[in-house]
């Protein structure tokens, strides 16, 4: 094969690229790739792998072309197609090689299926008999199966209509036992049984034998019991049969109604005279009350009773015979237009129970601290224990001079005697009752008798079912009477104290009634109660609000209508020094004063409690002197106006104090002003004392907190929050009148430093003593003069002596400060003027005298004035160093007072200015 032809068949130039690579080898030094040392694997070229079977692309399942190629891309189409040729003249090879390998079986095969065709032919004629059998045998058990499916569907029916029947049977036999035991006439021996009818109709009512009475009642109460029994069990028949749109229960429902009729007459006559026999005295006996074996049957009467309405849902009938026969008839007695004002006879309350009597707990009411209860004990705590049980009472209320009290503790004594017993036995049917509804069984009877209610009242049975004697007896009448006949009187808000008076003699009257309640649950109902609700909207409490409102901003703004900040020094007053600052407290104390105060107005108090402080403030702008603007006295707002941390003061630059004595007029005029500037803030500060004095001790124990206050335009997020706000807002009138008081008390220091100018010729003038000076100035002990007396220091009282503990440390330092920049400034000042005068004199000094005298003497005593005005500034300081620190300065970390003791020290002649 020619050169050209290699060319030609080698697309990828493998020949060139392998010459290329030999020769970059050979120029780095590296090995021919036919040397014994392996190519790096960077410069290997590729292996030639022969087409076999292990080859991945033609074993694959499906063979990609594509990717074939590209695995063999080193070879040329030529040479791939001769591979590919070789590879399949292998194939071949194998191929033959394998079938001459199975060619003895292949003939073996083929014999031993010779003839079988005819045989299988044979084996498939007597299949389609068998498949006509199989089938003919199919279609008869169809037909059996049909037949019998037809047969039992005939019977269940028939056994569905058999167990209707006996369902009817059950039913009619249920309505003549039910007949016979209320003693109804029946269609078929109405004759029959009127007589006996007319002679056990009234066992019921009282007869004249007493002892009679109470056998006939006894026997009847679980008679009656045992006929709601099977009442109950033919409504459950009578409701499967209705099922069934049945005519037999059409025509017999007059019958059924009969019933329903009869057994809730004869159950409400039976209960009303038992009720009325328990809870009124008996009639010819000789006590006023029967014994205790006569209460224990009637009792065990009214629990049947209860039972026997329990489990025919007619809870609403036995609370309407109890409001009507206990309840009604005593509110209609006690409650009446005159009842505020006529004598109330005293009910004798019953002889408690026995131990083991009962095993009820009253409620654990939470307990609302109302003054009308006679005695300070908790109302809603246990107070009786007997036998390990509780026996509750009911609280009386202090009825000396309240009518209105008086009347509510027979109410009391009433509900406590005889009604008390009554809910207690409810409550413990409703508890059973419950306990059985948990069962399956129970639970759909339930549902059943929710379809089929027996009430006849005209709003049916209670909602949620079961008793609710308190809710719906006892408050219901009660409330009702209130509104009604004493409406006018209670609920009249035209006296405010005797609003409130009757509101929370009222309020202790409905805690005294709950806690007579058997249960939470029967509170609750209360509560919910209709009557409930129209009770409490009657006390129009917003007009009472309206009227104290009134009374204590009338009485205030006559207060602050002066505008004057005036000390009165009144034993009365105190804390506050001014009548105005001791009304506002008089009027937010008011406020919460037991004879003001209604818990329901909590948060309208609270509001105007907040407005109260904000009028305090108002009054404080309008009444405080202007105040003077200075620029070299800054105090720090957030110690200034704190109400705990100590008052500090930035300090200043040199101050721009008038370097004149101030006038008469204007001492008195500071004076005025340091008076009414520390009664402020002596007012202000005993204000926030006595305010959060009454948010711990009271107020946060009266309002209940709220979270939520914030919740809406982020204002303060708890009520005390709301308060800080407040008097933040008041407490930032206390820094600006500090600052003015600081610049007051050192303008009064500076002008006392005015007089140390005149020391200079003082001991020039002092020609006849040459001592040197051993005690300080006198201006040194009037420097401080004005704030000891603003702090009541050395004197007798002074207009911020109550503020002594808390401003004396902050005001001496800050006036210090200034007074010591001032000191500096008038030192600096003298220095000066004496270096100009020693300079002058070094000018006129002349070097020939025409009388021959000398001046030196006299150069001798200028020193000396020096030395001893030196001394005496030494003296000063230091004296004014010792009146610093006696009012708590810490002289020593002053830098001004560094520069000023340097400055005394200096001798006039140096060169330190």
């Amino acid at each position: 094969m020619s050169s050209q032809d290699s060319i030609q068949r080698d697309h990828f130039q493998l020949g060139r690229l392998a010459e290329e690579l030999a020769a970059r080898e050979l120029r780095s030094g590296g090995t021919l790739p036919g040397e014994d040392e392996l190519t790096p694997a960077e410069h290997r070229l590729p292996v030639y792998i022969p087409l076999s079977h292990d080859d991945l692309h033609l074993s694959a399942e499906h063979f990609n072309v594509e990717e074939f190629l590209l695995s063999r891309a080193y070879t040329s189409l030529p040479d791939l197609r001769t591979e590919l040729r070789d590879y399949l003249a292998t194939l071949k090879e194998e191929l033959v090689k394998l079938i001459n390998d199975d060619y003895e079986a292949f003939i073996s095969l083929s014999t031993d299926l010779k003839d079988e065709g005819v045989r299988m032919e044979r084996l498939k004629w007597p299949l389609g008999d068998i498949r006509g059998k199989v089938l003919e045998s199919q279609s008869e058990l169809k037909r059996i199966q049909d037949t019998v499916q037809l047969k039992l569907k005939t019977r269940a029916t028939l056994r569905e209509e058999k167990a209707f029947l006996h369902l009817l049977l059950k039913i009619s036999e249920s309505t003549t036992r039910l007949e016979t035991l209320l003693l109804i006439d029946s269609p078929s021996d109405s004759e029959a049984t009127s007589n006996v009818r007319n002679v056990i109709k009234p066992l019921g009512t009282r007869t004249d034998s007493g002892g009679l009475d109470d056998r006939i009642r006894g026997s009847r109460a679980k008679h009656l019991s045992r006929v709601a029994s099977e009442y109950t069990q033919l409504l459950y028949h009578v409701s499967k049969a209705k099922a069934e749109k049945c005519a037999f229960i059409d025509e017999m429902q007059w019958r059924i109604d009969r019933i329903q009729s009869t057994l809730s007459s004869d159950l409400d006559h039976l209960f009303s005279s038992t009720v009325v026999a328990l809870t009124a005295p008996k009639e010819g006996s000789k006590s006023s009350r029967s014994t205790e074996s006569d209460k224990a049957k009637w009792i065990a009467d009214v629990t049947e009773c209860l039972l026997t309405y329990d489990s025919l849902g007619l809870w609403q009938d036995a609370e309407e015979i109890l409001r009507r026969d206990v309840v009604h008839e005593f509110i209609k007695r006690a409650i009446y237009p005159g009842a505020l004002s006529a004598p109330h006879s005293p009910i004798i309350p019953h002889t408690p129970f026995p131990p083991g009597a009962s095993s009820l707990q009253p409620p654990r009411t939470p307990y609302t601290p109302f003054s009308a209860f006679a005695s300070k004990q908790n109302p809603f705590e246990f107070s009786l224990q007997k036998g390990g049980l509780s026996v509750a009472h009911a609280h009386i209320l202090d009825d000396a001079d309240d009518p209105l009290a008086a009347l509510f503790n027979a109410i009391l004594r009433f509900v406590e005697r005889d009604m008390k017993r009554i809910m207690e036995i409810a409550d413990k049917v409703g508890l059973k009752a419950g306990a059985r509804s948990q069962l399956p069984a129970a639970r759909g009877l339930s549902d059943r008798k929710a379809s089929l209610s027996l009430s006849k009242g005209p709003h049916g049975a209670s909602e949620g079912g079961g008793f609710e004697i308190m809710a719906n007896v006892v408050w219901a009448e009660l409330g009702k009477a209130v509104m009604e006949e004493l409406g006018s009187v209670i609920f009249a808000a035209g006296n405010p104290d005797e609003f409130r008076q009757h509101h929370e003699t009222t309020q202790a009257f409905i805690r005294s009634l709950e806690y007579l309640a058997p249960s939470v649950q029967s509170i609750a109902a209360m509560r919910a109660h209709p009557v409930y609700s129209t009770f409490e909207r009657r006390w129009q409490l917003p007009v009472y609000f309206q009227l104290r409102w009134k009374e204590i901003v009338t009485k205030l703004e006559d207060s602050l209508a002066v505008t004057r900040l005036e000390r009165t020094p009144t034993k009365g007053l105190a804390p506050f020094v001014t009548p105005q600052a001791a009304a506002v407290w008089d009027a937010i104390s008011s406020c919460w004063s037991a004879q003001v105060y209604i818990p329901e107005l909590g948060f309208r108090f609270w509001k105007f409690h907040l407005q109260l402080i904000s009028r305090y403030k108002s009054w404080l702008d309008k009444s405080l002197p202007p105040l003077e603007t200075s620029s070299t006295i800054a105090t720090s707002d957030k110690h200034l106006g704190g109400s705990s941390t100590p008052l500090s003061v930035n300090r200043a630059a040199t101050p721009s104090i008038p370097t004149e004595p101030s006038s008469a007029e204007s001492i008195a005029a500071d004076e005025a002003m340091l008076v009414q500037l520390g009664t402020a803030i002596a007012d202000i500060k005993a204000f926030e004392q006595q305010i959060w004095k009454l948010w711990r001790e009271e107020l946060h124990i009266l309002l209940p907190e709220s979270e939520a206050l914030g919740a809406v335009g982020g204002g303060p997020a708890t009520l005390e929050d709301a308060l800080r706000h407040a008097m933040s807002v008041l407490l930032s009138i206390i820094p600006p009148l500090c600052s003015q008081i600081i610049l007051i008390l050192s303008r009064r220091g500076c002008d006392a430093l005015l007089a140390m100018r005149s020391i200079p010729s003082q001991f020039r003038a002092m020609t006849s003593s040459r001592r040197m000076p051993t005690e300080a100035s006198f201006f040194v002990s009037v420097i401080f003069k004005a704030l000891k007396s603003f702090f009541a220091i050395g004197t007798a009282d002074g207009p911020g002596a109550s503020l002594k503990n808390e401003y004396l440390h902050a005001f001496a330092e800050e006036t210090f400060e200034v007074v010591t920049q001032r000191y500096i400034f008038f030192l600096n000042a003298m220095k000066k003027t004496e270096e100009s005068l020693r300079r002058l004199k070094k000018g006129k000094k002349s070097t020939y005298s025409l009388f021959g005298g000398s001046s030196a003497p006299r150069e001798d005593d200028g020193r000396a004035d020096e030395e001893k005005i030196r001394v005496q500034m030494i003296l000063d300081v230091a004296a004014f160093k010792r009146e610093a620190e006696s009012l708590g300065v810490a002289v020593d970390s002053s830098d001004a007072y560094r520069i000023l003791k340097e400055l005394a020290d200096a001798s006039l002649d140096d060169d330190t200015l």
